[in-house]
């Protein structure tokens, strides 16, 4: 594994959002923040003005982050798990079908009970189902499901901590040591 090329990918992905970020404007749950809201120097505040959007853009942040450091790093990684038009999960290393998260805010029955299905048929393929969330602050009844569904659920400093397992890079160190780094400026 070349740290330095690992570092400069992961850095583009962080530039390409920081930019996208930068030219959004927008008119007039946790307090927390994480790791990835302090790369952009972002808020509770700011994410209240419009949480689909952050949610949704911050999402495609961490998944491309997540992927591209297993893509690099483990030699056993292969890419989405995919059955006709469903992506079952975002890739795998190993046996271990993994489907990132940024939060499960969500406890609607369509998504629940499509998290079910892919447990069962990544299941039935061999894998371990995976959920790799960065936020603790999910609904705890779509945690319950998903658990109950048959995924493997994992928040913040566990996600953290499976990650360096598998890749030997300590992606939260690593996104803390970008705090503020790409400042959002639309406040």
């Amino acid at each position: 594994m070349n740290l330095d090329v690992l570092s400069d990918s992961l850095e583009k992905i962080l530039e390409q959002y920081g930019q996208a970020f930068k030219d959004k404007v927008f008119s007039g749950e946790s307090s927390e923040e994480d790791d990835l809201m302090l790369v952009f120097g972002l808020t509770q505040a700011i994410k209240a003005e419009n949480k689909q959007y952050w949610g949704r853009e911050l999402g495609m942040c961490w998944q491309l982050i997540v992927t591209e450091l297993c893509r690099q790093t483990c030699s056993n990684f292969s890419g989405p798990i995919r059955e006709g038009a469903d992506e079952l999960c975002d890739f795998a290393v190993g046996k271990d079908a993994a489907d990132t998260k940024y939060r499960i805010g969500s406890g609607d029955s369509g998504t629940l009970k499509k998290f079910k299905q892919y447990a069962a048929r990544l299941k039935e393929l061999g894998y371990r189902p995976i959920l790799l969330i960065l936020r603790n602050d999910n609904l705890p009844a779509a945690i319950t499901a998903c658990v109950t569904g048959g995924w493997t659920v994992m928040l913040g400093n566990e996600t953290y901590e499976y990650l360096r397992d598998i890749t030997g890079f300590d992606l939260q160190s690593w996104l803390k040591a970008r705090k503020d780094r790409l400042r959002y400026n639309g406040f």
